[in-house]
């Protein structure tokens, strides 16, 4: 069975919002790909009894855990002093690291400080772990099978750690298991319609195989995670099981793993070797960004306009005067018109265009905030579509590129 880690987080700042725990992340990702189970993460603030409550919780819990900040040279910096309690020893001059550090200070021509020269005293019992970035060595302690290892907070100074000293001893020493996981990635259906569907299936599963629904935007990702000393082994378990789930819900599936809708847009594209244009009016560049963010979008993706205004929707994209008088800029003539008229423009064999009330005013009874319409062109037909979101105006924005990309992901694959 894969080794359980814990991740602990300290600092006042993070607990604040003032600074984003990046490390907490980049960590995890690091330590599934070596099949090292996360089981709890932590973020405590500079607090000497915290500090100590949380790490023996972590000890009972994990046979790795990683601690990262409160390893400056100033008297709000409690990791040290802590750990050095937490094990009943005494801080000890460690040489190598004062050397380092002098090292640093001598390269940058600048004096070193008696704080600066404290950082090189550690606890008698702890390994240093050094640190070719920064003036705060690591400190590796072990005992019971377990170990625990602190870290700078600086994420480069920390990454760099990890990588040359830590991650390598983690890999031989605790990563007795496989951990692999695959994704099914599905739009156009909620969370809780997808369960119902998949129900006998998820029922059916093996225990050493877990599903996770990962909702976000308009799509949920359906995470499985197979366990196993095999690696070949539990890819091919993962595999059957894709194969046999994907029949019931095969008309919402665009793709798998790491593939974004966009990336799937633009892979349907390329292979029926088509062309695709926009006309935004609520998304303001929002989905041309999206699609643009894919590499190689140009051989497919020729443009795109953002008709804010009704005076720009009737003199750049020939929408009647009459149509955006008697219906509205969020209506489904209007959308229908921008989808032909930039396909004919820009020459493309797909027209895209949404126009809707994004919030978080302008709402009227018929059309409340939240309110859109995307419309589809292509040489064959076109058609269009009604969605209520919500009430915020950049989750409008979002929600509507995903569906707007949605509908290119139907439409093509009716074809």
């Amino acid at each position: 069975m894969p080794s359980k880690a814990t991740l602990i987080s300290i600092g006042d700042e993070i607990l604040y919002g003032q600074t984003l725990d990046s490390n907490a992340h980049w960590i995890s990702e690091q330590l599934d790909l070596l099949g090292v189970r996360v089981v709890k993460r932590y973020t405590i603030g500079d607090r000497k009894n915290v500090i100590l409550e949380t790490l023996a919780q972590a000890e009972a819990e994990s046979d790795v855990i990683l601690i990262t900040g409160g390893l400056g040279p100033t008297s709000d910096d409690l990791t040290k002093p802590c750990l050095a309690e937490y094990f009943n020893t005494p801080l000890k001059l460690h040489k190598e690291s004062l050397s380092h550090i002098q090292q640093l200070f001598d390269s940058k021509g600048r004096e070193m400080t008696a704080l600066n020269e404290a950082q090189a005293m550690l606890p008698a019992s702890a390994i240093a772990v050094h640190n070719p970035l920064g003036t705060a060595p690591g400190m590796q302690f072990e005992r019971n099978g377990k170990v625990i290892i602190s870290m700078p907070g600086i994420p480069y100074e920390m990454r760099r750690m990890m990588i040359d000293s830590i991650l390598p001893l983690i890999q031989k020493k605790y990563a007795h298991g496989i951990l692999y996981h695959r994704i099914i990635r599905t739009i156009g259906i909620p969370e809780s319609q997808l369960a119902e569907i998949i129900k006998p299936w998820e029922n059916q599963l093996p225990k050493h195989i877990k599903l996770a629904y990962l909702p976000t935007m308009g799509t949920v990702k359906l995470r499985l995670t197979g366990e196993g000393n095999d690696l070949q082994g539990v890819k091919s378990q993962l595999d059957i099981q894709i194969q046999e789930v994907l029949p019931s819900i095969k008309k919402y599936v665009y793709g798998f793993d790491e593939e974004s809708i966009e990336q799937a847009i633009g892979r349907m594209l390329k292979e029926r070797n088509l062309t695709l244009s926009t006309a935004e009016s609520c998304t303001g560049g929002f989905l041309s960004h999206k699609i643009t963010s894919v590499p190689g979008s140009s051989a497919w993706f020729h443009g795109g306009m953002i008709p804010y205004s009704n005076e720009i929707k009737n003199k750049l994209l020939e929408v009647p005067t009459s149509v955006l008088e008697e219906q509205g800029a969020v209506s489904e003539a209007v959308v229908r018109a921008l989808a032909e008229n930039v396909r004919l423009k820009l020459k493309t064999d797909v027209g895209l265009s949404v126009s809707g009330v994004a919030g978080p005013s302008g709402g009227s009874t018929e059309k409340p905030v939240g309110t859109v319409w995307i419309g589809y062109a292509d040489p064959h037909k076109t058609t269009a579509k009604k969605f209520h979101f919500t009430k915020d105006r950049l989750l409008n924005i979002q929600y509507t590129t995903t569906a707007a990309l949605n509908m290119v992901r139907i439409n093509l694959s009716e074809d």
